[in-house]
């Protein structure tokens, strides 16, 4: 038996004995976090273990236990993290991870072993993942959507794509032909790149040479820095679009000059002085900015940092649900979690308010959502 199918075997074994260590009741509510604070994702990984000091310690009167762990943005780690969640720390909650491929990893052990997950990255949620799961950033086709309008309004008719070569850059593709192929945007050429590659030369000679109107990069942290910059070394004067996985100031650090005049998909916490008072994510919003960047310095806020936070307002209105239920530690109180996701509406955060329902584990809105742009190496909103 290998050591895979093994670690799976304890698991389902452990689940299935009544009153067994693993469903005994706790004093405290055990949440495993698995992040990419390190490899090609720690642009990503790192801003959301960093917004883990200003999350409450404790909700509904009981102590929250974190226990942090790094996955490097690879699958296979992040899959034997959530395998010692459940195992070893008994973990009431799971969050993780920060890129899409070793989250789906996540949420499938969360969804075999019954514990509430929250993804960190836009992730697909089918039938085997939508029991246990709910993802935290905003869904491709809610950031598609707004991203394409501009490109339409602004009489685009053509569009390059350059993004990764994975279930991430597939996502975008999926959604391009879903949305953008009905209102008249033609893709007329794909380009892929894998995670760590240091260049993407080829692909932007490629792109330049079909001469779109506009490019669309479907990519995440610094890495989406990288076809930017060669993109306008190449000479390519069109407007670049970029998704919510490149919405931080690393972006434009690692871009430099190249940076100005992009446009980009991103939640409100990225810019959450501009938002009127109305706004439910304001509050929020400048709340975490004000202590990240406190600590962190200028400019130093993050997409990324937002969606971690935004796990813990989220607690703070189901936690006291479930507590109703049973006590940490129990199948009860791990089912109360699940089902208060989708009881509990109008859960405000700092990226968007939150509406599960049993079908959709986004949960969220246009109010999710803005379009920024870069002038003078500082993100101001676009027209």
């Amino acid at each position: 038996m290998n050591k895979a199918l093994l670690s799976a075997t304890v698991v389902a074994a452990a689940l299935a004995l009544p009153g067994s260590l693993a469903l005994a009741q706790t004093s405290e509510i055990t949440i495993g976090i698995s992040i990419s604070a390190t490899g090609p994702a720690a642009a990503l990984g790192i801003p959301e273990r960093n917004a883990l000091d200003f999350v409450p310690k404790e909700i509904g009167g009981v102590p929250l236990k974190l226990i942090v762990l790094d996955d490097g943005g690879d699958p296979t780690a992040a899959t034997t993290n959530a395998r010692r969640f459940v195992t070893e720390s008994r973990a009431d909650i799971i969050m993780g991870s920060s890129t899409t491929p070793p989250t789906i990893a996540v949420s499938t052990v969360a969804n075999e072993a019954n514990i509430p997950h929250f993804g960190l990255a836009p992730f697909p949620i089918n039938e085997a993942r939508m029991k246990w799961s709910v993802d935290l950033p905003q869904s491709i086709q809610i950031m598609g959507k707004v991203l394409y309008e501009h490109m339409r309004a602004h009489s685009i008719k053509t569009v390059g794509y350059i993004g990764y070569s994975d279930s991430y850059g597939d996502l975008w593709v999926n959604d391009f032909k879903a949305q953008a192929v009905p209102i008249g945007l033609t893709m007329i050429d794909e380009e892929r790149f894998a995670r760590p590659d240091t260049s993407v030369a080829g692909q932007v000679l490629k792109l330049v040479a079909a001469n779109p109107d506009a490019i669309l990069v479907g990519a995440s942290g610094t890495a989406a820095a990288l076809p930017q910059a060669a993109l306008r070394e190449r000479g390519y004067k069109g407007l670049i679009y970029q998704t919510h996985g490149a919405a931080s100031m690393d972006f434009v650090r690692i871009a430099g000059p190249a940076a100005e005049g992009v446009i980009m998909a991103a939640g409100p916490v990225m810019s959450p002085e501009t938002q009127p008072d109305t706004a439910l994510t304001k509050k929020p919003g400048l709340a975490l900015n004000k202590a990240y960047e406190a600590k962190y310095g200028p400019n130093s806020r993050s997409q990324f940092a937002g969606h971690s936070y935004d796990a813990f307002e989220v607690l703070k209105r189901i936690i006291p649900v479930a507590l109703k239920a049973g006590k940490p530690g129990t199948s009860e109180f791990r089912e109360g979690i699940r089902q208060a996701f989708i009881s509990e509406k109008e859960i405000v955060a700092s990226q968007g308010v939150f509406n599960w329902t049993e079908k959709d584990r986004y949960g969220l809105d246009e109010r999710s959502r803005m379009l920024l742009t870069v002038k003078d190496g500082k993100y101001v909103p676009a027209m």
